[in-house]
C-alpha cells in the first residue's frame, strides 16, 4: 500500500479527516477528485495552512497537512508552535523530501534541522519511517493519536518487511556486542548494508530503527549502550539536536555513559546532487559507514543506490 492509498482509505473511513497542502500535491495527486471539499490547497502559504488546520482541529477535524519539509518546519514554525503545539491539537504534519531526500536542492530547501526543531515543541510527537513499508505501518497509529505529530515522509521502496509499530518503541533489527547502529529514515537502507559488511569482518553487530524519535525508546538506547562496545548514531540531520543529542540526553538522564560515534552533518549543509552522489560525497553509503566504524578500507562492493521517485 502506498502513502496516498493509505490516506485515501483513512479519509474515506473517517469524514473528520481533512487533507491539506501548501501547493505540494506530489503525494496526494488523486485526492482532490475523491475528497472534494475535504481536500484544501491553500497555495504557497505554509503559515496560513497551519493556522487553518488548527482551526479545523478545534472543530473536531483531523487535518493531515503537506508541504516541503524545510518550509513546513521553518517558515511555519511559529504557527506549529503557537497554534498547534500550545493548544495540543491533532494536526498531522506530513513532511515532504526531508533530509537527504531533498537531494537536488541547495541549503534553502534542505530540512536537516527538522527533528531538532519539531521535538523542541511541547506536545508535538516526531517520527521518521525507514521506508514505505515502515511508513504505512506507522501512520495509522500516528493519525489516530490525539497529539500533534510531525512525520518525515519516506516513500522509498525496499525489500525489508518491518515489524508492527508501537508508539514510542524502537524496532530492534538485531543485537550486537561489538557495535550497535542507531538510525532512522532513509539511512536505514545504508545501515543494513553496513551491518552485513561489518559482520563479514567478524564483528557482532546490532541495528535499531529509531522510527519513534519523540516519544523515544529510552530502554532500547540504554540496552544497546550497555551491551555494545560502540554505539553509532547515524542520521541525515545536523549533529546538533537530532539522534546524537537524544542519545546523549537519555544517557545523562540515567546517569550512565557509552562510547558513541556520531555520523551526521556537522555544521554543514550537504552538496546538492542526485542521491547516490550525495551519499557518496558526504560519506553515508553503507560501505563508507562500515569503513568509518572499522577504521580501515575494505574490498566490499557498495550496492547500487536508487534515485528517489521525487528526485529533483
Amino acid at each position: 500500500m502506498s502513502y496516498e492509498e493509505l490516506l485515501t482509505q483513512t479519509a474515506l473511513a473517517n469524514e473528520q479527516v481533512i487533507v491539506m497542502t501548501a501547493e505540494n500535491r506530489a503525494l496526494v495527486r488523486n485526492l482532490p477528485g475523491i475528497l472534494g471539499k475535504r481536500f484544501i490547497d491553500t497555495g504557497i502559504t505554509e503559515q496560513t495552512m497551519i493556522g487553518a488546520a488548527a482551526g479545523l482541529a478545534l472543530r473536531g477535524r483531523t487535518p493531515v497537512v503537506h508541504a516541503l519539509a524545510a518550509f513546513l518546519t521553518m517558515r511555519a514554525f511559529e504557527f506549529v508552535r503557537t497554534d498547534v503545539g500550545i493548544a495540543n491539537l491533532p494536526v498531522k504534519l506530513s513532511s515532504f523530501i526531508p533530509g537527504f531526500l531533498s537531494d537536488g536542492n541547495g541549503p534553502t530547501h534542505q530540512a536537516i534541522e527538522d527533528i531538532s526543531i519539531m521535538r523542541g515543541i511541547p506536545n508535538v510527537t516526531v517520527f521518521a519511517p525507514a521506508d514505505e513499508d515502515d511508513l504505512v505501518k506507522m501512520l495509522p497509529q500516528i493519525w489516530e493519536s490525539k497529539s500533534p505529530a510531525y512525520t518525515r515522509i519516506n516513500t522509498r521502496k525496499t525489500s525489508y518487511s518491518h515489524e508492527p509499530f508501537t508508539m514510542g518503541k524502537a524496532e530492534v533489527i538485531a543485537e550486537g556486542t561489538d557495535v550497535t547502529i542507531l538510525t532512522y529514515g532513509l539511512l536505514f537502507e545504508q545501515a543494513l548494508i553496513a551491518v552485513e559488511m561489518l559482520k563479514s569482518e567478524g564483528l557482532s553487530v546490532g541495528l535499531i530503527n529509531m522510527r519513534s524519535l519523540k516519544p523515544v525508546d529510552e530502554q532500547a538506547i540504554l540496552k544497546a549502550s550497555a551491551q555494545s562496545k560502540l554505539v553509532v548514531t547515524l542520521e541525515d540531520h545536523f549533529l546538533t539536536g537530532g539522534l546524537y543529542t537524544i542519545v546523549a540526553e537519555v544517557l545523562l538522564k540515567h546517569r550512565t555513559t557509552a562510547n558513541v560515534l556520531p555520523m551526521a552533518l556537522n555544521e554543514k549543509w550537504f552538496r546538492p546532487t542526485l542521491l547516490p552522489s550525495v551519499l557518496e560525497h558526504e560519506g553515508f553509503t553503507g560501505k563508507q559507514i562500515a569503513e568509518k566504524i572499522l577504521g580501515y578500507q575494505t574490498a566490499h562492493h557498495q550496492p547500487q543506490i536508487l534515485t528517489p521517485e521525487f528526485s529533483e
